[in-house]
């Protein structure tokens, strides 16, 4: 009696049975799958604390600028300042090495009087890196 899935001339059998193969694949990869740690898509960040106690460092180390507008107003980089804290900032800078370079752009609507007070706060504070900056404003004035 012959067994029927192969020819009855003795030879083994040419081809491999890769179901076997295929289950154990199968298995493994089911099994990483499962043992790997699910990721978190998250960046970390280490975010600035809000500390109502910390003074901002409003002075740049590599340039300020004071500004007065027509109305009389003195600006440090933009943010109104008073003359007490224009002094403060001031000293601040003479303290940095190399110090900061200063800039001075009153506006041609400024009254005399207020540049004058401004100036004079900054030669008490020590300031010598100051520039003029604007100057193109006057050209049509003389």
């Amino acid at each position: 009696m012959a067994m029927a899935g192969g020819s009855d001339d003795g030879e083994p059998m040419m081809e491999m049975n890769m179901t076997p193969l295929i289950d154990v694949l199968l298995v493994l990869l089911i099994m990483f799958i499962i043992t790997i740690p699910i990721q978190t898509h998250a960046v970390k960040v280490d975010l600035p604390v809000n500390d109502p106690n910390s003074q901002q460092n409003v002075v740049d180390a590599q340039k300020n600028k004071v500004s007065i507008d027509p109305a009389g107003v003195v600006s440090w980089n933009g943010a109104p300042v008073d003359t007490v804290t224009l002094q403060q900032y001031l000293e601040q800078t003479t303290q940095i090495s190399p110090e900061p370079e200063l800039h001075f752009q009153p506006d041609p609507a400024a009254r005399y009087a207020k540049v004058d007070e401004v100036l004079a706060v900054v030669k008490r504070s020590g300031v010598t890196k100051l520039g003029f900056i604007g100057n193109e404003q006057y050209r049509n004035d003389f």
